[in-house]
């Protein structure tokens, strides 16, 4: 089994780099109130969803999942990831939307089921664009006003009913700064579970126009050489490999 032990937007580990086991969890769970636990065959994973971590015990740690996320292999990344998304997901996923019937867990599928009308409700999925503007030997990186961290990123958001991805990388730039480009190009994706965001990562070539900021969402955008950027994402991240030339 994969055990996972999940708070708001931490990760719970043991301060000796173990597994954790069926021992851990019980040992959390009797020191801090539990919001949630839940298993899915398919990952074989089990998930310990904390409404607190006041009382964790000595031998454990807390970190964020950005930070695991930088620091552990492709497959652990996936199991904490879909660990966060779907306790997200589950907390937010009640009441049926047809009838107002509470919903009860599907017993084969990962998956919610109205015991009133039969609708199934899955696991949600939020697709976004992250692009990263070229012009001539410089990039275009963004200060988010909505942000809590005062670094430069790439423009991102999320793509609108009825729009391909690339229409919305040529909104999304358009909007909040101003400028046209050209010839997109996929360079890869990444789950974001900050609920439910999936990352699809473009570059694009500046075509015309001049940065005119969208206030309520851009505080600053400049052009700057990629060898010499200001505070960016930090590795791990598709924001990070699309400014570092690593996808």
């Amino acid at each position: 089994m994969h055990p996972v032990i999940i708070f708001e937007r931490e990760i719970i580990l043991r301060r000796d780099n173990g597994q954790l086991t069926k021992a851990d969890f019980e040992a959390v769970k009797n020191q801090n109130p539990v919001e949630r636990y839940f298993e899915e065959k398919s990952t074989d994973m089990q998930v310990l969803v904390l409404l607190s971590k006041d009382k964790l015990p000595d031998e454990y740690q807390s970190i964020t999942l950005r930070d695991y996320f930088a620091s552990h292999s492709e497959e652990e990344n996936f199991i904490a990831f879909r660990a966060r998304a779907l306790a997200s997901w589950y907390k937010d996923t009640v009441f049926c939307s047809l009838c107002g019937t509470k919903l009860k867990s599907h017993d084969r599928l990962t998956a919610m089921t109205c015991p009133s009308c039969g609708k199934t409700v899955f696991p949600r999925i939020s697709p976004c664009i992250i692009v990263l503007v070229y012009k001539d030997n410089k990039i275009l990186l963004a200060r988010h006003v909505q942000r809590n961290q005062d670094i430069y990123a790439c423009i991102a958001g999320f793509i609108e009913a009825g729009e391909s991805a690339e229409e919305a990388v040529k909104r999304e730039i358009k909007e909040e700064v101003g400028i046209n480009v050209k010839n997109i190009q996929y360079k890869g994706s990444q789950s974001w579970p900050f609920p439910d965001q999936l990352m699809l990562g473009y570059t694009a070539e500046y075509e015309s126009g001049d940065i005119v900021l969208q206030k309520e969402e851009i505080a600053d955008a400049q052009w700057f050489d990629p060898d010499n950027c200001p505070a960016s994402p930090k590795p791990g991240s598709i924001a990070y490999r699309l400014i570092h030339g690593e996808i």
